[in-house]
């Protein structure tokens, strides 16, 4: 992963609880689990202790990437977070004059930290892509799974 990878201050305690937590607590539960798989005998008929290396290589795994994440991560400060267009960071509130100019709000967020349920979209999402650069007023097209929408920018805030 060579990409520098943008979040927020909350993206970045996130990214290191998730390495925190998989490196000093799950690596000890697997270990444990092997362990306990492993006084059961046979391995070649040993379902938990394939069960527990599968876990451990998908853990490990992760922890890489996370490592590799964090190698390259750029916070975004709130004072990068300008209102004069739309950036990772800022709260935008958009008309959908698609289905009638019913509002929503979004907050920008780097890929990472995406939470469609809370209304985080990722710069690298169709909205995102669509309207990172665009400023109040500007009418900008989006091409969504569920078609071409046209969405109006309302207001740009932190």
């Amino acid at each position: 992963m060579s990409n520098q990878l943008v979040v927020t201050n909350e993206g970045l305690q996130r990214l290191n609880e998730e390495y925190e937590h998989l490196k000093n607590v799950r690596r000890q539960e697997i270990t444990e689990a092997i362990r306990l798989a492993l006084s059961f005998g046979d391995l070649s008929e040993n379902s938990e202790y394939s069960e527990a290396k599968e876990e451990q290589a998908k853990v490990e795994s992760r922890i890489q990437e996370l490592e590799e994440m964090l190698k390259n991560v750029r916070v975004i400060d709130d004072s990068e977070v300008h209102t004069d267009s739309v950036n990772i960071g800022a709260k935008v509130r958009v008309a959908d004059l698609t289905h009638g100019g019913t509002e929503t709000e979004y907050n920008l967020v780097g890929s990472t930290e995406a939470d469609p349920m809370a209304a985080k979209i990722s710069d690298q999402s169709p909205i995102g892509k669509a309207i990172i650069g665009a400023r109040v007023g500007d009418k900008v097209t989006v091409n969504t799974p569920g078609g071409e929408v046209v969405l109006e920018i309302l207001e740009i805030s932190k």
